[in-house]
């Protein structure tokens, strides 16, 4: 079961005021707004941290310092899906170099470093979307990615 074609359109659409007013009162909001602003928008751009700044009583260096320090929140609309690729030591041991190749050749997603997902047992592993994937294949890992597209 999901959200209808006319439910989904008849939901009024989130601004970025509404997502700092629904984190004000909370402890530490900017992290849960940053996120919510990256799942929403797809990035996190200056005009989006000078109006959380202004909104959470910040200055804008200090959102951007938050912003630059974690490598989730993109300054840039990316269109591509995001393939999450495990480099940490159990999976480089199970052959994730081979799944390096792979990757280089892919087109229409954007392939980005990990170094831990959480999957030591079952490397090497890769995250598309909210899903992991463990004991890949370069076979399996090329699905993967063609299946993102």
């Amino acid at each position: 079961m999901g959200i209808s074609i006319d439910s989904f359109y008849s939901q009024p659409m989130k601004t970025i005021d509404d997502i700092i007013k629904s984190h004000l009162g909370s402890d530490g909001p900017l992290l849960p707004i940053l996120h919510e602003v990256q799942a929403v928008f797809g990035c996190v751009d200056e005009e989006t941290v000078r109006q959380i700044a202004h909104g959470l009583n910040l200055s804008r260096a200090e959102v951007h310092g938050v912003v630059s320090f974690y490598h989730d929140f993109k300054a840039t609309r990316d269109p591509r899906p995001v393939v999450k690729l495990c480099r940490a030591e159990a999976c480089q041991s199970r052959g994730q170099a081979a799944l390096e190749s792979v990757a280089e050749a892919a087109s229409g997603v954007k392939v980005e470093t990990v170094y831990c997902l959480g999957l030591c047992a079952v490397g090497p592993a890769a995250m598309l979307g909210e899903e992991v994937h463990g004991r890949l294949t370069p076979a399996r890992f090329a699905e993967l990615l063609e299946a993102a597209r």
